[in-house]
């Protein structure tokens, strides 16, 4: 019986496929494990590294906060927190929120605590949002942040979403904010964001 090459390559995708999913899921189900890999890979390689792999729900808080240094460029630069995390003190619509960078989030995602001493105040029936998360699925509300200023960085009508109450633990500086800056980089436990 001959195979042919159509098949040959039909079942090389569907290989390729399987052991993404079950690297991403391993991932999501492993993110401390996953980060430290991904991190060891990349200082053998002298490749940037991602900032964070933690799922966007139930995200750990940490106990102290990256250090946080201004320039008189407008510049801003962290330093991982002794956990290898970036956690800092964020103005989010003119009060203060501790968020933890995450460029695994697509958007700005708060915790319901956080969008309430934000400001944003939230119906049951706002929640009309899936994501998914290494808890399985969860609910969030879609909303529009209006400000958010790290030090002297401002960004304005940021995409964001709200996480059910309980169900998140951190909120996480994603993307949405992240993606409107001119150049984020990374280097030796060190972030600078550029305005």
């Amino acid at each position: 019986m001959r195979i042919s090459s159509a098949t040959i390559n039909l079942f090389s995708i569907v290989a390729i496929a399987i052991v993404g999913a079950w690297v991403a899921s391993y991932a999501l189900q492993n993110p401390s494990q996953m980060d430290a890999l991904v991190r060891n890979v990349a200082e053998r390689t002298q490749i940037g590294t991602p900032v964070s792999s933690e799922p966007l729900v139930d995200a750990q808080p940490e106990d102290t906060q990256a250090e946080m240094v201004s320039t008189a460029s407008g510049d801003v630069t962290l330093k991982a927190d002794d956990n290898g995390h970036f956690a800092v003190e964020a103005e989010i619509n003119g009060r203060s929120v501790d968020v933890m960078v995450d460029t695994g989030a697509t958007l700005v995602a708060l915790t319901y605590e956080d969008a309430e001493r934000s400001g944003i105040f939230l119906r049951p029936s706002d929640f009309t949002h899936f994501v998914s998360t290494a808890n399985g699925r969860a609910k969030v509300a879609p909303i529009m942040i209006e400000r958010l200023s790290i030090g002297p960085i401002t960004v304005r009508n940021i995409q964001g979403a709200v996480s059910e109450r309980g169900k998140m633990r951190q909120t996480l500086l994603g993307m949405s904010f992240l993606g409107r800056l001119s150049r984020v980089d990374m280097r030796a436990g060190t972030l600078v964001l550029h305005e």
